[in-house]
């Protein structure tokens, strides 16, 4: 397939559903080309996407996934880390194993990400990057320790890779959603949720539609 020069190639991560589906399906109706990955197959079927089912906490998946997008369509302009997982815990009874797969779902995996789609971009002089993080960052919301602790450094990474990557040419931003009714928060309380939405200066959920632009 050869693409448009005009249109854009775009790398999502977590597109199986949700969020990351939708996003998908936006960037397919600005008309650009797009790849996606999730654990989980996709059942979407379109001339211009192409997903690749594999864990993104997986290193040489994501490396061969992203050599094998440049070999096909010569470059990468758009990356969006929308993968990320949570969890409810109490800090005290927090285990180790959830830290570990909390940490490397939502801090080393999009890390790898951009680490990967920068070396691309770099030679292209171009090359814009968004990070999906939490308002659970600023709120400090209890039972949300190591997932917020987890976006937080999400956001640091950003910060830092605007500041390397923007005499390149590239951008990175991070955007952190209010609560949206997809399977990210189907284990939360709806107390909690509730407590946490009238908090907010707009007391209620998030949509999608909120965040596709």
């Amino acid at each position: 397939m050869k693409d448009n020069p005009q249109d854009k190639v775009v790398l999502v991560t977590g597109t199986s559903r949700g969020l990351g589906r939708a996003i998908v399906g936006h960037y397919l109706e600005l008309g650009h080309v797009v790849v996606g990955c999730s654990r989980k197959p996709s059942d979407l079927v379109h001339a211009r996407y192409r997903h690749y089912e594999l864990d993104v906490t997986d290193e040489s998946a994501v490396v061969s996934m992203i050599r094998d997008l440049v070999k096909t369509h010569g470059r990468l302009d758009v990356l969006v880390n929308n993968a990320g997982i949570a969890s409810m815990n109490a800090f005290a009874l927090t285990p180790t194993a959830s830290v570990r797969r909390i940490l490397e779902t939502n801090v080393i995996a999009p890390f790898v990400m951009m680490r990967e789609a920068a070396k691309i971009m770099m030679r292209a002089r171009r090359g814009r990057m968004v990070n999906f993080t939490s308002v659970a960052v600023p709120l400090n919301l209890e039972g949300e320790a190591i997932y917020a602790a987890s976006k937080a450094a999400l956001e640091s990474l950003t910060r830092t890779a605007a500041r390397e990557f923007g005499q390149h040419g590239i951008t990175v931003n991070a955007i952190g959603p209010t609560p949206i009714k997809t399977d990210l928060i189907r284990g939360v309380p709806e107390a909690k949720l509730d407590a946490l939405i009238q908090r907010q200066a707009i007391p209620r959920y998030g949509e999608i539609d909120d965040v596709l632009n």
